[in-house]
């Protein structure tokens, strides 16, 4: 199934329960908070429903007269890693980057523990086979998703089973022959509210006495006793589209998930109450892998937007010709360069694991390590070319309006490049990328979505190649003895 942006936005329209500002919304589709980013979403799927992006966006479903977007597509060798890279790149330019939950996303993952089946036939053959037939139900029906991987942070000193309320955190509260009954709470729903299903599990380790929460599948965001706790909207104060360009469209939304006793039917349970197996679904299968070098596909994509951002900064200033200005954009297009070399590398460097071809962990994990670490430092340095123009503009778009303000913003917002209208708007996009509160939250995001620094530098600990280097420090250390050296100095005294 290709999906369109006006199927996807029918799909909504599902009786979910979503609250935000003390009610519950009848209509995500229209609703102020949402009305925006659903718009866009909608219009990344017409882009692949259009016939010239046949080949870009979709593939072959094997074994069947169909096909399906790329993001669920499993490649079996470098050439098909490539070629479904330049499809979520296709995808990820439609929003700039700025949608991190992206359908692209969780289907990286799902796809990954599908590449991984054996370790969950391993584990349970049942469970095997509903992760299989729900990778396929998400692929031929074109579901968008979400996941919630995190507890709620309550108190960190203590386990999900040691807090004041032991059901706190989202687990298994009742077992009979239909499924799983699940109370509690999950974060970060990202892109929930336009999202079609949610995946349900725990990133984060567990230790004995959490196996309740040791649970893994995935239910619509419609099914009974689910709440969407939305944060607040970013863009529902941001009602033009001049004044704020990306909070306005890609806000995709954060949420908290209630689980009133939600019911999971069997066939939606991927791991039961099993510890090893929540932290392996992730690790000893490619899941954890696929997904996060989607998230880097997509950082790559924004940080080509940023630099964009920076150059234009300098030309629309008028200072594009000095040499500490060149300087500074020189640094920038290096540590761009760096995340595309990274990407690249991962692909290159990329190895077989069965019949499937998954992306370098190593040099994926370095990344990520750099750039949780650049992000901030590279956007505070784009906000020093711009000086006080990011925010010495007009109060909205109303001021236009009003002929003799028009005319005084005509004389006041000068540049050697554009009008003074094309600087109000070029300007008003920067700070909506850099400093606004949609940017703010964005500086959050790129800084935690893989998890604290400590998490991140640990999977670069564990995947580097630490015996070959160790290795050529041990070989120059067996090239010489201090026997010889002795010996040496006896025959020279001699």
């Amino acid at each position: 199934m290709i999906k369109t942006g006006e199927q996807h936005i029918n799909s909504l329209r599902d009786g979910r329960e979503i609250f935000i500002n003390g009610e519950q919304v009848k209509d995500c589709t229209t609703h102020p908070a949402f009305s925006g980013v659903i718009e866009s979403v909608g219009k990344i799927y017409d882009f692949q429903a259009k016939p010239a992006n046949r080949d870009l966006m979709t593939f072959q479903i094997p074994g069947k007269d169909d096909r399906a977007n790329r993001i669920w597509q499993l490649p079996k060798s470098h050439a098909d890693l490539v070629e479904r890279r330049k499809g979520l790149e296709a995808w990820t330019e439609l929003h700039g980057g700025f949608l991190g939950r992206a359908p692209d996303h969780v289907a990286s993952c799902i796809s990954g523990m599908y590449m991984g089946l054996d370790i969950f036939k391993a584990h349970d053959k049942a469970r095997a086979d509903a992760l299989a037939g729900y990778y396929e139900y998400a692929r031929d029906n074109e579901q968008y998703l979400t996941y919630v991987i995190i507890n709620p942070q309550a108190d960190r000193s203590k386990q999900a089973n040691e807090q004041a309320d032991p059901h706190l955190t989202a687990g298994v509260v009742d077992e009979d022959s239909e499924g799983l009954t699940i109370r509690g709470a999950k974060m970060l729903a990202t892109g929930g509210i336009m999202a079609n299903e949610v995946f349900v599990t725990c990133i984060q380790p567990l230790r004995d006495g959490e196996e309740p929460y040791a649970v893994s599948f995935a239910i619509p965001m419609n099914t009974k006793g689910l709440k969407i706790l939305s944060r607040k909207s970013y863009e529902q104060a941001a009602p033009s589209v001049f004044d704020n360009p990306l909070a306005s469209r890609f806000d995709e939304n954060d949420s908290v998930l209630y689980f009133d006793d939600v019911k999971v039917p069997w066939d939606r349970v991927f791991v039961n109450q099993d510890l090893a197996m929540t932290a392996a679904q992730f690790h000893k299968t490619p899941a954890h892998v696929y997904q996060n070098y989607q998230a880097q596909i997509r950082l790559n994509v924004k940080m080509r937007f940023l630099m964009g951002l920076a150059r234009k900064i300098a030309e629309t200033n008028g200072v594009i010709q000095f040499p500490q200005v060149r300087e500074t954009l020189a640094n920038l297009a290096a540590q761009s360069t760096m995340v595309d070399a990274l990407v690249h590398s991962m692909e290159i460097k990329g190895q077989q694991r069965g019949e499937y071809f998954i992306p370098d962990p190593s040099t994926l994990y370095a990344s990520q390590v750099l750039t949780q670490q650049m992000y901030a430092p590279l956007v505070t340095s784009i906000r020093e070319l711009a000086g006080g123009g990011l925010i010495m503009l007009p109060s909205s778009v109303e001021d236009f309006a009003n002929a003799d303000l028009r005319e005084l913003i005509g004389k006041t917002q000068q540049s050697p490049t554009t009008s003074s209208e094309g600087r109000v708007k070029f300007f008003k996009l920067a700070w909506d990328a850099l400093g606004s509160e949609f940017a703010g939250r964005h500086m959050q995001y790129e800084m935690f979505y893989a998890g604290a620094t400590f998490v991140t530098k640990g999977h670069n600990f564990r995947t580097f190649d630490w015996d070959r280097c160790t290795g050529l420090v041990d070989r120059m250390l067996d090239s010489y003895r201090l026997e010889d050296e002795l010996a040496n100095m006896k025959t020279a005294a001699e």
